[in-house]
């Protein structure tokens, strides 16, 4: 009985001392590895990129295939220093092929000297230019070049039908930084600006999508990646972007190939214009539902041959000065005059000698003038 009581008593302090021992008793034994630096960022091994949205996906689509197509364009111009000395200079600009041949379509302002043109391929590749047709007073211009194979070129969309808060994106070489992509919507329509020269320039597409020095003649592309405007012109301090660009509308520079193709030139009025309505057309004794008052003829014109007349006094009225005295156009072929950049969509599908019919208001009285349009700048 005594061994009985000495073995229950050895066995129940042996099964103490065991459970008493392991602290970790019916847990999973880990063990982690010796590390000899700590790691500075976290996240998985292997890196995963993020879903692409749809959005995303068309950018990178469209521009896939239209840098292939843009081009960088270099004109040497011939400058002064204050000592009278001439040096060569070099101008850039952008362009984009629209045949397989070699025709590239960019601003009149980008080959300033037509003689030394070079234009340079997304493949680095470089060739001599020729000018095939400029219209200035659109500021578009026609390049050829002859290349070794056949290029890529872009398809040109139709302007006529665009949208303020359509998305487009634009393609360059903005200070010399070729195949550059930015986005952004059309911001307004039918905007009027001057141009570098001096020369009014009409019915231009506002955009948003960043726009800077270089990025003239380069394509203004919609969603579907047609081109629908030429990116043309800034509005910021020392030619800065401040989200204000514009493009010249794409259907003008279609214009300008069938009139090449057919041996025509483009046509001019020959007048300056603000639109005026409103309190405004009250103020100068005008038609309350207003219209385009010639402020300025030019000298020569079409207008001045038809005998238009333009603003001899300029006058305060609210916030704007005007020159006032002019005619006003209120319709053009029958049609009433409601939007800024009539005159331009009315020519559109003219040509030069093609008559066009105004009904303007002078001395209170309201009289139609047949004009034969004349040409635009030289071919």
């Amino acid at each position: 009985m005594r061994y009985r009581i000495l073995y229950v008593t050895a066995f129940l302090v042996s099964a103490f001392l065991l459970v008493t021992s392991r602290s970790n008793w019916g847990q999973r034994r880990i063990i982690q590895p010796i590390s000899h630096a700590t790691r500075y960022w976290s996240g998985p091994d292997v890196a995963r990129g993020a879903g692409l949205s749809s959005d995303e996906l068309n950018n990178i689509d469209i521009y896939k295939s239209a840098h292939l197509a843009t081009v960088n364009i270099t004109s040497t111009v011939y400058r002064r220093t204050i000592f009278l000395e001439i040096y060569p200079a070099k101008d850039q600009g952008s362009g984009f092929i629209i045949s397989g041949d070699g025709k590239i379509l960019t601003n009149s302002h980008v080959v300033a000297n037509e003689r030394q043109l070079e234009v340079t391929l997304s493949d680095q590749s470089k060739y001599k230019a020729s000018l095939l047709s400029r219209d200035e007073s659109n500021d578009l211009a026609l390049l050829q070049i002859t290349p070794r194979k056949k290029l890529p070129w872009l398809r040109l969309g139709d302007s006529d039908g665009l949208q303020v808060g359509q998305k487009v994106l634009a393609i360059g070489n903005p200070f010399g930084l070729d195949g550059t992509l930015t986005t952004g919507v059309v911001s307004a329509l039918a905007r009027d600006i001057r141009g570098e020269n001096g020369q009014k320039l009409e019915g231009l597409v506002q955009t948003d999508a960043a726009i800077n020095m270089g990025n003239s003649g380069g394509p203004l592309l919609d969603s579907a990646g047609d081109v629908i405007g030429i990116n043309t012109a800034i509005l910021g301090p020392n030619g800065g972007n401040i989200g204000i660009g514009f493009a010249m509308p794409i259907n003008r520079a279609k214009l300008m190939l069938d009139d090449l193709q057919a041996g025509r030139k483009r046509p001019r009025l020959g007048v300056s214009v603000v639109p005026v309505a409103g309190d405004y057309a009250d103020a100068l004794s005008l038609p309350t539902q207003g219209g385009l008052l010639i402020t300025e003829v030019e000298p020569g014109s079409a207008a001045d041959r038809a005998g238009l007349r333009g603003g001899h006094q300029t006058v305060q009225i609210g916030n704007a000065q005007l020159s006032v005295g002019g005619d006003l156009i209120m319709a053009i072929d029958g049609q009433p005059v409601d939007r800024d950049d009539a005159i331009s969509r009315a020519l559109a599908h003219k040509h030069a000698g093609d008559t066009v019919e105004l009904t303007i208001f002078r001395n209170g009285r309201t009289t139609n003038v047949r004009v034969k349009l004349g040409e635009a700048g030289p071919v």
